[in-house]
Protein backbone atom coordinates (compact mmCIF):
# COMPACT_ATOMS: atom_id res chain seq x y z
CA UNK A 1 0.00 0.00 0.00
CA UNK A 2 1.49 3.10 -1.05
CA UNK A 3 1.20 6.44 1.69
CA UNK A 4 -0.44 9.38 0.35
CA UNK A 5 2.37 11.96 -0.92
CA UNK A 6 1.79 15.76 -0.95
CA UNK A 7 2.36 17.13 -4.27
CA UNK A 8 5.48 19.15 -2.77
CA UNK A 9 6.79 15.86 -2.28
CA UNK A 10 6.46 14.61 -5.65
CA UNK A 11 7.79 17.60 -6.65
CA UNK A 12 11.11 17.71 -4.77
CA UNK A 13 11.76 14.40 -5.88
CA UNK A 14 11.06 15.11 -9.73
CA UNK A 15 13.61 17.91 -8.98
CA UNK A 16 16.38 15.93 -7.77
CA UNK A 17 15.44 13.51 -10.84
CA UNK A 18 16.13 16.31 -13.62
CA UNK A 19 19.33 17.52 -11.53
CA UNK A 20 20.71 13.80 -11.63
CA UNK A 21 20.02 12.85 -14.37
CA UNK A 22 22.17 15.82 -16.51
CA UNK A 23 25.31 14.40 -15.27
CA UNK A 24 23.96 10.38 -14.84
CA UNK A 25 24.63 10.39 -11.41
CA UNK A 26 22.68 8.02 -9.23
CA UNK A 27 21.21 7.87 -5.87
CA UNK A 28 20.48 5.51 -3.23
CA UNK A 29 18.94 5.76 0.07
CA UNK A 30 19.60 3.59 3.79
CA UNK A 31 16.23 4.02 5.54
CA UNK A 32 14.87 3.39 9.36
CA UNK A 33 12.21 5.32 10.57
CA UNK A 34 10.87 6.79 6.83
CA UNK A 35 10.29 2.80 5.66
CA UNK A 36 11.09 3.28 2.17
CA UNK A 37 9.29 6.99 1.98
CA UNK A 38 12.33 8.32 0.32
CA UNK A 39 12.33 5.58 -2.20
CA UNK A 40 8.97 5.88 -3.17
CA UNK A 41 8.82 8.99 -3.63
CA UNK A 42 11.44 9.33 -6.00
CA UNK A 43 10.04 6.26 -7.71
CA UNK A 44 6.63 7.44 -8.59
CA UNK A 45 9.02 10.12 -11.11
CA UNK A 46 8.72 8.26 -14.49
CA UNK A 47 12.39 7.47 -15.51
CA UNK A 48 13.78 7.30 -11.98
CA UNK A 49 15.07 3.61 -12.77
CA UNK A 50 18.17 5.85 -14.65
CA UNK A 51 19.00 7.44 -11.62
CA UNK A 52 17.80 5.72 -8.57
CA UNK A 53 20.06 3.00 -7.71
CA UNK A 54 18.78 1.34 -5.08
CA UNK A 55 16.87 1.35 -1.74
CA UNK A 56 18.09 -0.30 1.97
CA UNK A 57 14.91 -0.48 4.70
CA UNK A 58 17.55 -1.15 7.29
CA UNK A 59 14.66 -0.96 10.47
CA UNK A 60 16.59 -3.05 12.60
CA UNK A 61 19.75 -2.91 14.35
CA UNK A 62 21.07 -5.95 12.90
CA UNK A 63 20.38 -5.28 9.58
CA UNK A 64 21.59 -2.17 9.60
CA UNK A 65 24.95 -4.41 10.32
CA UNK A 66 24.23 -6.74 8.03
CA UNK A 67 23.36 -4.91 5.30
CA UNK A 68 24.92 -1.60 5.65
CA UNK A 69 28.02 -3.22 7.65
CA UNK A 70 27.45 -0.52 10.32
CA UNK A 71 29.35 -1.54 12.99
CA UNK A 72 27.58 -3.16 16.29
CA UNK A 73 29.55 -0.98 18.62
CA UNK A 74 28.82 2.30 17.14
CA UNK A 75 24.81 1.46 17.11
CA UNK A 76 26.17 0.34 21.13
CA UNK A 77 27.69 3.34 21.73
CA UNK A 78 25.92 5.81 20.22
CA UNK A 79 22.31 4.74 19.73
CA UNK A 80 20.31 3.68 15.98
CA UNK A 81 19.21 7.21 15.96
CA UNK A 82 22.62 9.34 15.84
CA UNK A 83 24.74 10.89 13.52
CA UNK A 84 27.64 8.58 13.62
CA UNK A 85 24.78 5.73 13.02
CA UNK A 86 23.46 7.52 9.76
CA UNK A 87 26.48 8.88 8.45
CA UNK A 88 28.03 4.92 8.66
CA UNK A 89 24.44 4.43 6.93
CA UNK A 90 25.11 6.88 3.97
CA UNK A 91 28.89 5.01 3.36
CA UNK A 92 27.27 1.60 3.48
CA UNK A 93 24.62 2.13 1.21
CA UNK A 94 27.20 4.22 -1.31
CA UNK A 95 29.77 0.88 -1.02
CA UNK A 96 27.31 -1.49 -1.68
CA UNK A 97 25.25 0.25 -4.55
CA UNK A 98 28.16 1.89 -6.53
CA UNK A 99 25.75 5.01 -6.39
CA UNK A 100 26.81 8.79 -6.66
CA UNK A 101 24.95 9.79 -3.26
CA UNK A 102 23.43 8.84 -1.07
CA UNK A 103 20.86 9.70 1.89
CA UNK A 104 20.34 7.90 5.33
CA UNK A 105 17.59 8.17 8.08
CA UNK A 106 17.28 6.77 11.29
CA UNK A 107 14.40 8.91 13.86
CA UNK A 108 12.02 8.41 16.56
CA UNK A 109 8.84 8.72 14.32
CA UNK A 110 6.39 7.92 17.40
CA UNK A 111 4.22 7.85 19.33
CA UNK A 112 6.66 5.57 21.29
CA UNK A 113 10.17 4.85 21.81
CA UNK A 114 11.35 8.49 22.82
CA UNK A 115 13.63 9.43 25.49
CA UNK A 116 14.84 12.59 27.43
CA UNK A 117 17.75 12.91 25.28
CA UNK A 118 15.76 11.85 21.79
CA UNK A 119 11.67 12.50 22.01
CA UNK A 120 9.41 11.73 19.33
CA UNK A 121 10.40 13.78 16.28
CA UNK A 122 14.20 13.16 16.34
CA UNK A 123 15.48 12.81 12.97
CA UNK A 124 18.96 12.19 12.05
CA UNK A 125 20.19 12.56 8.39
CA UNK A 126 23.31 11.75 6.50
CA UNK A 127 23.84 12.31 2.73
CA UNK A 128 26.29 12.84 0.14
CA UNK A 129 28.97 11.50 -1.79
CA UNK A 130 31.50 8.95 -0.26
CA UNK A 131 34.37 11.60 0.73
CA UNK A 132 31.88 14.51 1.25
CA UNK A 133 29.14 13.00 3.64
CA UNK A 134 27.54 15.34 6.03
CA UNK A 135 24.84 14.96 8.97
CA UNK A 136 22.33 16.72 10.85
CA UNK A 137 19.96 15.77 13.24
CA UNK A 138 16.61 17.65 13.03
CA UNK A 139 13.56 17.94 15.41
CA UNK A 140 9.82 17.75 14.18
CA UNK A 141 6.60 18.00 15.46
CA UNK A 142 3.37 16.54 14.82
CA UNK A 143 2.33 12.64 14.70
CA UNK A 144 4.05 9.67 13.29
CA UNK A 145 2.59 10.62 9.93
CA UNK A 146 4.01 13.68 10.14
CA UNK A 147 7.08 13.00 11.56
CA UNK A 148 7.98 10.15 8.73
CA UNK A 149 6.76 13.27 5.83
CA UNK A 150 9.04 16.17 6.79
CA UNK A 151 11.29 13.57 7.08
CA UNK A 152 11.21 12.38 3.12
CA UNK A 153 10.74 16.19 2.50
CA UNK A 154 14.25 16.94 4.70
CA UNK A 155 16.34 14.21 3.08
CA UNK A 156 14.62 15.50 -0.71
CA UNK A 157 16.01 18.58 -0.08
CA UNK A 158 19.41 17.81 1.18
CA UNK A 159 19.86 15.91 -1.75
CA UNK A 160 18.75 18.44 -3.70
CA UNK A 161 21.05 20.97 -2.57
CA UNK A 162 23.87 18.63 -2.73
CA UNK A 163 23.51 17.92 -6.67
CA UNK A 164 22.74 22.11 -7.01
CA UNK A 165 26.51 22.69 -5.74
CA UNK A 166 28.01 19.67 -7.69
Amino acid sequence: MFLPMTESTYLLAERLGQLLRGPKHTVTTAESCTGGGIGQAITLVPGSSAWFEAGYITYSNRIKSKLLGVPSALIEAHGAVSEPVVLAMAAGAIQHSAANYAVAVSGVAGPDGGTPNKPVGTVCFAWGAADTLQAATVHFEGDRHDVREQSVNFALLKLIHLCEQS
